[in-house]
């Protein structure tokens, strides 16, 4: 229950972190920071102390957006293979579809060499169509 907690919360807590970093606004603030550090380094004599601030502060940033930003990217992958899997699943679309990104790499290239090899075949068979469309119509 304890486990269930935390991870809702950090889950809300990724998206409002996922969200708020990708605004325009947050890049500007961070091209700011920048140009702040950068504009004190006289002040500081280009100390390694000075360089070590933004050294460390751009790594911790990082390190931490990283758990941020996958935890957001999974969730949005998995919404999102569950609504595919749902339309597959009310179409006429074939089922072995549903569940395909568990496949490892070899057989989901395969599938993939399947589907295009398919999909060659059908735009083949719409262009003949298409050409006899067209020859009957110059006949008529």
């Amino acid at each position: 229950m304890a486990n269930d907690k935390i991870s809702k919360a950090f889950s809300k807590f990724a998206n409002v972190i996922a969200e708020w970093s990708g605004q325009p606004v947050t890049f500007v603030l961070a091209v700011v920071l920048v140009l702040v550090w950068a504009i004190t380094g006289p002040l500081f004599g280009y100390s390694e102390t000075w360089q070590l601030v933004i050294n460390t502060g751009t790594t911790i940033i990082t390190f931490l957006m990283v758990f941020v930003l996958q935890n957001s990217q999974n969730r949005d992958g998995k919404a999102l293979q569950a609504k595919l899997d749902e339309l597959i699943l009310t179409s006429q679309a074939q089922d072995k579809f549903v569940g395909i990104e568990k496949l490892d790499e070899k057989q989901l290239r395969e599938m993939s060499k399947s589907l295009a090899d398919k999909a060659s075949h059908v735009e083949r068979v719409a262009a003949s169509r298409a050409g006899a469309a067209t020859i009957s119509a110059c006949l008529a």
